[in-house]
């Protein structure tokens, strides 16, 4: 094990630096400029690292600018989306409920949340509130994003409530596929058992007790915080992912009612009181405990297996050996050390939290783009400097990843623009109109304008546009909001010609997960079920 006795020097350091005093370990002398040079080549408009050593923040600064052309800096205070990484702060506020006495991490849902259903009986009645949170229920990679995704008018009582509508895609714990929507459950059961929101038992059990004051849990604090970061994402290209940055409207996030799988925004300082005490297993730096030292440990057990992701040749070394998922952590092995993390990605903004406990490290990086090789470039090269590895030009290596990865994608969506069949449509205009619904979406209404069919997602504010053919009778949509990712639309006709059923499918190749299409299976209003 090699310590580094190197002092983090003062010199040079901005104003929107945070340090403490040297520690045996520091971070890497020049992570200043490294950073600066990464961000700047990259594209990233902003970002901010939280560096954590024994207990001591020995970082917390921000690079670039909030929001693109602005020239207003990131600060130690600037709030960031964090995303998915928000799934261990619904953890610790269950942890909180579990020392509590008032639940147990294998207490059966349906005991604490009346109404609880999902499509299966028997997962209904055996589903604990472990199963809510390690991806092991059965569902595809991404249920029901939908609900959720890119917004919604549905309230998280409503969406817990559609959950029983969503078929399986596989055994119940027969495997790990990610999903967000049985987050969105804990977080009702949180407000069943305490009688609190989620949002408020968030801030009054963990984020205030945490010393995580400028954190926010909810819109309206988030819209009065002024050092907030905006986001931006590449849209010019046609695929999302690739092209110019671009500033996005703040105000179309995701919808609230996911907020417990991932609605936090916090500051660089407040993650690094985060991580200082996960390292600390829920010890608070001024006495007492923000949870059991019992809670801590069940939050980093790794409870479901997951696929070990190949890597090309030229990061092999990044390839784990064992991946597991634990109470809302990421578990596995780098260079034969444990690495407990998580990433976070919402729409214009990414996270990385990552801890290593054997050295009493973690760090956060949070970034107000799309450009995730850069989160994972960093995350690497300072795992490598903690672990005494050799540098190896990580962030070099995922850039060459992400645009292999773009530019196929790429190829696959101009080959299949360009190709399509010039067979149908099969009927006029007016008879694919209607309304139709998914038993766990809700509706959809086509109609004919002056321009051809448009298409309009009832439970999606501002998810409209044209139906272009296609081939057949598949129509691509044309959304208004450029940001959406555009579906497939094929009206499937029984016997007689008429429409009576319609499904979707992503048009990109490389579309998150979360745009579920493929999930959806409508029906006409008259004929639902």
């Amino acid at each position: 094990m090699t310590r580094y006795f190197l002092a983090f020097a003062l010199a040079g350091l901005g104003a929107s630096t945070i340090l403490a005093a040297p520690l045996l370990a520091a971070p890497p002398r020049n992570i200043e400029t490294r950073v600066e040079t990464l961000r700047k080549a990259v594209g990233v408009p902003g970002m901010a690292i939280a560096i954590v050593e024994n207990g001591k923040t020995v970082l917390a600064r921000g690079w670039g600018e909030k929001k693109l052309g602005s020239n207003d800096p990131v600060t130690p205070n600037t709030i960031f989306p964090t995303g998915s990484t928000g799934k261990a702060f619904t953890v610790a506020a269950l942890a909180t409920l579990v020392d509590a006495g008032k639940i147990g991490w294998d207490d059966k849902v349906i005991d604490r949340l009346p109404g609880f259903q999902m499509y299966d009986s028997w997962v209904t009645r055996e589903m604990t509130i472990r199963d809510l949170l390690v991806h092991r229920s059965g569902l595809g990679l991404g249920a029901g994003d939908l609900m959720f995704v890119p917004r919604s008018n549905l309230s998280r009582a409503e969406a817990v409530k559609r959950l029983r509508y969503i078929k399986p895609a596989t055994s119940f714990r027969d495997g790990f596929a990610y999903d967000n929507v049985l987050y969105m459950v804990a977080g009702q059961l949180i407000e069943s058992v305490s009688g609190q929101t989620w949002e408020k038992y968030v801030v009054d059990h963990v984020l205030k007790p945490a010393g995580m004051t400028v954190s926010t849990s909810d819109d309206d604090s988030f819209f009065a915080t002024v050092d907030r970061a905006q986001p931006h994402a590449r849209m010019s290209s046609g695929l999302r992912g690739a092209g110019d940055q671009e500033v996005l409207n703040e105000r179309d996030g995701l919808a609230r009612n996911a907020a417990p799988a991932g609605g936090l925004a916090v500051s660089p300082v407040d993650m690094a009181k985060w991580l200082t005490i996960q390292l600390a297993h829920g010890k608070l730096p001024g006495g007492g405990q923000l949870y059991s030292e019992a809670q801590a440990k069940e939050m980093w057990t790794p409870v479901t297996l997951q696929p070990i992701t190949v890597r090309p040749d030229y990061l092999k070394p990044t390839e784990a050996k064992f991946h597991s998922y634990a109470l809302g952590w990421d578990i596995q092995d780098y260079r034969g050390a444990k690495i407990v993390s998580h990433g976070g990605a919402v729409f214009g903004f990414q996270t990385m939290v990552v801890l290593l406990p054997e050295k009493n490290v973690g760090f956060a990086i949070e970034i107000n783009s799309e450009d995730g090789e850069l989160l994972q470039g960093l995350m690497y090269e300072l795992l490598d400097h903690y672990l005494g590895a050799p540098a190896a030009d990580w962030p070099a290596k995922y850039s060459t990843y992400k645009k292999s990865r773009v530019a196929k994608g790429l190829e696959m969506f101009k080959a299949s623009a360009a190709t399509p069949a010039k067979v149908g449509p099969s009927l006029a205009p007016a008879r694919y109109t209607g309304t139709f619904a998914d038993p766990w979406y809700g509706n959809i209404e086509v109609a004919e304008g002056k321009d051809g069919l448009t298409i309009d997602f009832k439970s999606t504010p501002r998810m409209g546009g044209r139906l272009d053919h296609w081939q057949y009778d598949t129509f691509v949509t044309r959304f208004d909001d450029k940001t959406i990712e555009p579906a497939y639309v094929t009206f499937g006709l029984d016997a007689e010609g008429k429409v009576e059923r319609v499904t979707m499918k992503p048009v990109s190749p490389i579309a998150d997960f979360s745009y579920d299409y493929q999930d959806l299976l409508f029906a006409p209003v008259a004929a639902a079920k």
